[in-house]
């Protein structure tokens, strides 16, 4: 809450970001005023109105429930996606740097692999070879991001294991993982809390590209990226069913990077002394 206080972005993307989780929480907690899936073509290609807020698209399904529904649906693949990448990436950078050695390289091998493909074109590769459905979706965008992980703690952890306490405490017979885990963990969590939020801007719009091109989630399942490919084709009849999932989309992206952002430049200990 500080951090939020003191950032201005961080606030504004937090404000953003708990709108746009009180909308998805309506369709979780099964709140909409219409079912996100359910077709009824004698109410198609309705206007924006009272009864349907974003209007209706060309099946009669209520816009307003199905971008409720896809920003659940991409929320949750970008969350697992992160999550996975965050302790998978975060624990081989940790090897890779307080280690050393034949770990160092075998890990920094697979890293520059992994970047040597650019991210979407490697989560559609993925996403075409796994099974369609949210989970492994989310794997293929995991996979993507567990060597940006890597890199980022790698290089703290490079220069924390040569200052003194981490010395006294190999010196007093600690072993490596406790020394990791207690002493150096702790001092790059800003760090990582920080990509986390930034990862998460990137991971809604990979699964939203995934989606647009059809390897995101499944049908009939809603999904933003899905959402704007049916309505690319009715930008002139009923833009609505464009702008609306499209909207969201950008409002997401920069809410996440927006709160990132402010993260960034609270917890970076250079601010902290122009701030004082």
């Amino acid at each position: 809450m500080t951090a939020l206080r003191r950032s201005p972005a961080a606030l504004a993307g937090s404000v953003v970001l708990v709108i746009l989780a009180g909308v998805a929480a309506l369709a979780y907690f099964g709140l909409l005023p219409y079912d996100p899936i359910a077709q009824n073509p004698p109410a198609r290609f309705q206007p924006p109105s009272g009864g349907h807020l974003f209007g209706t698209d060309q099946f009669g399904r209520d816009v307003f429930s199905r971008v409720a529904a896809g920003v659940g649906n991409s929320a949750l693949i970008a969350v697992v996606a992160v999550a996975f990448a965050t302790v998978i990436g975060t624990l081989g950078g940790l090897v890779s740097g307080f280690y050393r050695g034949w770990a160092d390289g075998a890990i920094g091998g697979v890293t520059n692999v992994l970047f040597a493909f650019p991210p979407l074109l490697l989560a559609l590769s993925l996403a075409a070879v796994l099974d369609r459905n949210w989970f492994t979706i989310a794997v293929a965008i995991a996979i993507v991001y567990v060597p940006i992980f890597i890199r980022v703690t790698r290089g703290p952890v490079l220069s924390l294991r040569e200052i003194e306490y981490v010395k006294a405490a190999v010196a007093t017979g600690q072993s490596r993982w406790q020394i990791m885990l207690r002493h150096v963990l702790p001092n790059i969590t800003s760090i990582i809390v920080v990509q986390v939020a930034l990862s998460l801007s990137w991971a809604v719009l990979t699964e939203a590209s995934l989606s647009f091109l059809g390897l995101g989630t499944p049908p009939p399942a809603p999904s933003l990226g899905s959402m704007i490919f049916e309505a690319r084709s009715l930008v002139f009849v009923a833009p609505w069913t464009l702008v609306a999932p499209g909207v969201v989309v950008v409002l997401l992206v920069v809410g996440l990077n927006l709160l990132g952002d402010g993260l960034r430049d609270t917890l970076d200990p250079r601010n902290r002394g122009r701030r004082s």
